[in-house]
């Protein structure tokens, strides 16, 4: 990729990386290094949040199918 070609992130990207930045601020508060270790790892709505926007970031808000 040539030296000056700025990405930009979409809205989906964006809104993944500010969940990203939630979730591993929370892994930080609680001295984890991941979120396995974390008792609340099944019913953790942060997480879950997360995941659903890897998901939404992947589809790019289709609901369907990935765009890779």
């Amino acid at each position: 990729m040539p030296e000056n070609v700025v990405l930009e992130l979409d809205q989906w990207e964006l809104a993944l990386e500010a969940e990203l930045k939630k979730l591993q601020q929370c892994q930080i508060n609680l001295g984890f290094s991941g979120c396995e270790p974390c008792p609340k790892l099944l019913d953790c709505e942060l997480r879950n949040t997360y995941v659903k926007a890897v998901y939404t970031s992947m589809s790019k808000g289709s609901g369907g199918g990935f765009e890779f």
